[in-house]
């Protein structure tokens, strides 16, 4: 049966066993495909919206937000699938919770805890000046990660899968903790070339977080206004956004291949960097949308 005045009706089946699982009448033609999440919501308080995911055809893809009802290739009566997506966490609080445990991680490296390096080890400091500039180089490193998080990422996609934030603090924890564990170790030796390697690393090291933070701030204002969708970014007067030129995203040009090169060179800790690139080659593409 259609709409009565101009209303839709609209049918939510499970997107795997075909089961009805409600009927939504009189549901007005511009509502977007958000207020039939919350409608839903209301009568399944267990499937928040961001858990939800509805679909035109069960093997197709997620509907958006802001898609209109009208404007779906549907009649009067719609008929919409829904597919469990499992408990969700929000952006922000994926990448504090990632953030957050290289900061401190690392320290227990730094100040040699019991548990590290041994008894006789606990407590003690390095000789050399460079590992406390290490510590120092990787904590501005993830303070400002923290800071931008708060202050000036914005997101396209509102929650990731919760059980992805045990692969992801896996790989940003371990490897922080790979990297301090021979940094700070008591048998550590400094960079072959003395000062001169460790100036220049450091100076890298600044420019490419100036840079990483200059294309993070250009990716946040195509997101301005609430606005979700997806912009091409382009090069500002900023020099440091010129390399929008060659890739899409250069933040990870900045940090995951220039910023940790120049801090392992300053360091001798190569290892590292390699596994980090395969990591962020792998994950990196994934995040074009997160700004």
């Amino acid at each position: 049966m259609g709409g009565r005045a101009g209303f839709f009706e609209v049918e939510i089946l499970d997107g795997e066993t075909k089961k009805q699982l409600c009927f939504l009448d009189k549901v007005e033609p511009n509502a977007t495909i958000r207020e039939i999440r919350l409608m839903f919501h209301k009568l399944y308080p267990r499937w928040y919206p961001a858990r939800q995911s509805i679909k035109l055809d069960p093997k197709g893809k997620s509907l958006r937000d802001e898609e209109i009802l009208q404007h779906l290739p549907v009649g009067t009566t719609a008929t919409l699938y829904f597919k469990d997506l499992g408990p969700q966490i929000g952006w922000t609080t994926v990448f504090l919770i990632e953030y957050t445990g290289p900061l401190f991680i690392y320290f227990l490296f730094y100040f040699r805890m019991t548990f590290v390096y041994g008894l006789d080890e606990r407590f003690t400091s390095s000789p050399h000046p460079v590992v406390n500039l290490a510590c120092i180089c990787h904590s501005f490193h993830y303070i400002k990660r923290l800071i931008e998080t708060v202050f000036v990422h914005r997101f396209s996609r509102g929650t990731m899968p919760l059980r992805n934030i045990v692969k992801n603090c896996l790989y940003y924890w371990g490897f922080a903790a790979w990297l301090a564990y021979y940094i700070n170790h008591p048998l550590y030796t400094p960079p072959s070339y003395g000062k001169k390697q460790i100036n220049f690393a450091v100076i890298m090291f600044l420019l490419c977080e100036a840079g990483n933070f200059s294309i993070h701030v250009a990716l946040s204002d195509l997101w301005r206004n609430g606005s979700k969708t997806c912009k091409i970014p382009y090069p500002t007067k900023n020099p440091f956004t010129w390399l929008f030129f060659f890739v899409s995203c250069p933040n990870y040009t900045y940090e995951d291949k220039v910023i940790l090169i120049n801090r392992e060179i300053n360091t001798n800790a190569v290892t590292r960097n390699i596994l980090n690139f395969l990591g962020q080659n792998r994950w990196g593409p994934g995040s074009v949308s997160l700004s």
